[in-house]
């Protein structure tokens, strides 16, 4: 219960104070660039995203560069509401780096991703291995998901305005 809690935070704190100098400041402003990288090679070179997937058949077999490029894909398909999402999640993240600092926010990003290659890897084992995944596609939509979550955790009592004029309470 509550003294797990506590260890947890006694721990988080501890890496904070060796690790937080080395945290990244204003982390949405760069996941938002990663995206704007990627929708460049969606225009220019649609071809490029099958080198740059996460799928551990070839990440086993020597590809290792596709652990950190899936990051590159955007979650969703280019247009006027993905750059409102953008500018969302931007927002968002701000704020929860604002409320947690940097360092946590950072961690909070970083095992989302983690946690996404471990669950490739867990698929493609259960799966018996193979090639593609057939449908299965991993991104960071999941990861944006759960940064709306994660802001309704911290602010239950705040209005946000979806498309800046659709009031959400979170």
């Amino acid at each position: 219960g509550e003294e797990g809690v506590l260890k947890k935070m006694k721990f988080l704190n501890k890496l904070e104070r060796k690790f937080g100098r080395y945290a990244i400041h204003n982390l949405a402003a760069y996941i938002i660039g990663m995206y704007v990288i990627g929708y460049v090679f969606y225009f220019f070179m649609p071809d490029i995203f099958q080198w740059l997937t996460l799928e551990p058949y070839y990440i086993l077999r020597g590809q290792i560069w596709r652990l950190v490029t899936w990051l590159l894909i955007p979650p969703e398909s280019p247009g006027i509401f993905t750059i409102i999402m953008l500018f969302f999640y931007y927002s968002l993240g701000i704020s929860l780096e604002r409320a947690w600092g940097a360092f946590r926010f950072n961690v909070y990003i970083l095992l989302g991703m983690i946690s996404t290659v471990l669950g490739a890897f867990l698929l493609y084992a259960i799966l018996g291995g193979g090639g593609l995944f057939g449908n299965a596609f991993f991104s960071t939509y999941y990861i944006n998901m759960s940064i709306f979550l994660a802001f309704a955790m911290s602010y239950p009592n705040e209005r946000v305005y979806l498309y800046f004029f659709i009031p959400v309470k979170m």
